[in-house]
């Protein structure tokens, strides 16, 4: 069986007063993967007492699954509730089964309250968004919390910080269990951004507006279309017409990044890809990328996912037969 043939059920628990943008996450990006012709994910929405559940907004929405519904998931997911300081009893009960199981479990956003509480994070590192952290340090200081980051994964435990970093969170589900192709082609189809790393910044400051309506969005796609050649700084700052310093000020303000870092994660991510669905040889892979030499492709795709790139291919590659040479 190839990877990513098997169908991999996602439940989703909805802890009322649930937040819609939460929820509407995982479907929608686990609902657009598609592997050899057929759905990589089913994904299951869940609730301690199916029927009318209220959201954060003062809508009802209909759930007809109870919390059984998580006896069969290979992952859970806790979407973010307003009622997180005093998490349903039953739902912690679910999740500490769902850890002795040995399920993953994630969690978006203000989720992360309930997996304190049912004990999963002692010990592990953890974020949520930003406005909370202070209060669940105070209340669970056992959490190794996290400042500023988009998302963490400590072994089997997920958890992100507000909002859309739910939609990082899940992006990275994806990319570990299909690889980073699939993970790509599923933000492209959801107009979102591509995989973004768990250590970018959450934006907890406003970002400064552009000066002049100078934006490096067009600079950035540039990037992306010669990502092959040697750029730097200055080439980045050329083709955006700014000087060097006001482009590293500027990206980070946009991305939560450096240039450079930018640059090197988006390259990695375009070797992971030639990696799963060419059988191009490993020096071939690292001159496309812009990574240089294969030694440099080593080290960078072994540090970013713990597998040599022969064995990522072996683990991840699309085509029948594709060999590593």
């Amino acid at each position: 069986m190839s990877v990513g043939s098997r169908v991999r059920r996602v439940a989703v628990i909805a802890a009322p007063p649930v937040s819609m943008f939460n929820l509407a996450i995982p479907e929608m990006l686990f609902g657009k993967v598609e592997i050899d012709g057929g759905p990589g994910y089913e994904t299951v929405i869940c609730t301690p007492d199916p029927g009318p559940v209220t959201t954060t907004g003062g809508l009802d929405l209909v759930v007809p699954h109870g919390l059984e519904a998580v006896e069969g998931a290979d992952t859970v997911i806790l979407a973010g509730s307003g009622a997180y300081e005093d998490p349903d009893p039953r739902v912690l009960d679910v999740l500490r089964a769902s850890a002795g199981d040995g399920k993953r479990i994630a969690s978006i956003c203000t989720g992360a309250f309930a997996l304190a509480e049912a004990g999963l994070l002692d010990g592990r590192a953890a974020t949520t968004y930003w406005a909370y952290r202070p209060l669940l340090a105070a209340r669970h200081p056992a959490v190794d919390l996290q400042d500023d980051v988009l998302f963490v994964q400590d072994g089997p435990v997920l958890t992100s910080s507000g909002y859309a970093a739910g939609i990082d969170l899940c992006l990275h589900v994806i990319r570990t269990d299909h690889g980073a192709a699939v993970a790509n082609a599923v933000a492209r189809l959801a107009l979102v951004a591509p995989v973004r790393p768990g250590g970018q910044t959450q934006f907890t400051q406003t970002p400064l507006p552009p000066e002049r309506g100078v934006s490096f969005a067009d600079t950035r796609a540039w990037a992306m279309e010669h990502l092959d050649e040697p750029l730097g700084l200055t080439d980045l700052a050329r083709h955006a017409g700014v000087s060097v310093r006001t482009l590293s000020r500027r990206f980070h303000a946009e991305t939560g990044v450096s240039p450079l870092q930018w640059l090197l994660h988006q390259r990695v991510e375009r070797a992971k890809e030639l990696l799963e669905t060419t059988s191009l040889a490993m020096d071939q892979v690292a001159r496309a990328s812009g990574l240089g030499s294969a030694d440099s492709l080593r080290q960078h795709v072994l540090r970013r996912t713990g597998l040599t790139p022969s064995a990522y291919r072996s683990s991840f590659n699309r085509l029948t037969g594709a060999v590593a040479r």
